[in-house]
């Protein structure tokens, strides 16, 4: 098990995030929205983000054994669907952020009409990215459907409840970040494996390895939500906390959580096993994932 910690650059490759900046841009072009509209898309979809979802569908279709450009698409439309997620949690009907990547949301810049529309656009935009995939369109678009779905379920749970009233608030906590998180990042890595012709026993590895970064991923992001500044993550902090929304640190304290994020990273690590060397760029992932600090 690797020992030196993982540096940011070593996860962000320069070359496949050039790769996936193409793409989405070359997605963007060729669409017929009006001139309004093509700016506000490109706004939310090409104005900064680290682009890990794009990043773990190549990675995974890397791990089986193809080329990352056989995921291109099927990386752009995973991308499109949290653009669209983010640029409608941040209204004010729903979340109410005016920051986001250290700049106005979108409603903010654009107004909140064009924002609906925009993150509408985005959705469709998706879709159609999904139906260009290298291998398995349908299949692809089916996934990409599926997790979308499921990530607005999230955020219905999050924002307006629905919960069984036996459910505890650990119960709950989960079925909101399986849904509202996890759902997308487990979708980013399915689809590149599909896109790299997977077979059962990877495929089923790079599933599991998807649904435990998922959690790992939203509870170091609930813990960086009261540990750092606003200035630091680039985005509104503590907001959860004060709205009483159910968060790792408010349902396990802050010490637990940071056992559940060594617990997570364990399983992830080990569920990657079975991959062998093909797997060494998802170990680096899983490290920078755990230890992030933005």
């Amino acid at each position: 098990m690797r020992v030196a910690p993982v540096v940011e650059s070593e996860v962000f490759c320069r070359a496949l995030l050039a790769d996936i900046e193409e793409r989405l841009r070359r997605f963007v072009d060729e669409a017929s929205y009006p001139p309004n509209l093509k700016e506000a898309v490109s706004y939310a979809l090409l104005g900064g983000g680290k682009r890990l979802r794009p990043l773990l569908t190549l990675r995974c279709c890397e791990a089986v054994g193809a080329s990352t450009k056989q995921a291109l698409e099927a990386a752009a439309s995973v991308e499109m669907v949290h653009a669209f997620s983010l640029v409608h949690d941040d209204l004010p009907a729903l979340d109410n952020d005016t920051m986001r990547r250290g700049r106005p949301t979108l409603h903010v810049e654009k107004g909140e009409a064009m924002a609906i529309l925009a993150g509408d656009a985005l959705l469709a935009l998706a879709m159609h990215a999904a139906c260009c995939a290298f291998k398995e369109p349908a299949r692809i678009a089916h996934e990409v459907t599926n997790a979308t779905s499921a990530m607005i379920t999230g955020q219905v749970y999050d924002t307006l409840g629905g919960f069984a009233e036996s459910a505890t608030p650990r119960e709950r906590l989960h079925l909101i970040h399986n849904h509202k998180t996890g759902a997308l990042i487990r979708c980013a890595c399915r689809v590149g494996a599909l896109c790299g012709g997977a077979r059962h026993e990877s495929f089923a590895a790079i599933d599991r390895w998807g649904d435990l970064i998922g959690l790992m991923f939203q509870a170091v992001d609930d813990l960086l939500d009261v540990t750092q500044s606003a200035e630091h993550v680039g985005k509104a902090v503590a907001k959860d906390c004060e709205a009483g929304k159910l968060t790792y640190p408010s349902v396990y304290g802050i010490a637990e959580t940071r056992h559940e994020i060594s617990r997570l990273r364990t399983e992830a690590l080990a569920t990657l096993e079975t991959l062998g060397s093909n797997a060494e760029h998802l170990l680096s992932i899983t490290e920078y994932l755990a230890a992030r600090t933005r």
